[in-house]
């Protein structure tokens, strides 16, 4: 039996991508969000930690 046919088994298995992609649109625009609202003083003084 292949993989496939495991998954048509499963009863709602179609919210589960809509869930993921979910999840990481909203991660990608929170991370987003956060490094255009950061302090610059602040990316700039992260930036230069594996220089030191």
């Amino acid at each position: 039996m292949k993989f496939i046919n495991y998954l048509e088994s499963i009863s709602g298995v179609g919210i589960y991508p809509m869930v993921s992609f979910a999840i990481f649109f909203l991660f990608f625009v929170g991370v987003a969000l956060y490094v255009a609202k950061a302090d610059k003083a602040h990316i700039e003084e992260v930036s230069n930690i594996p220089l030191d």
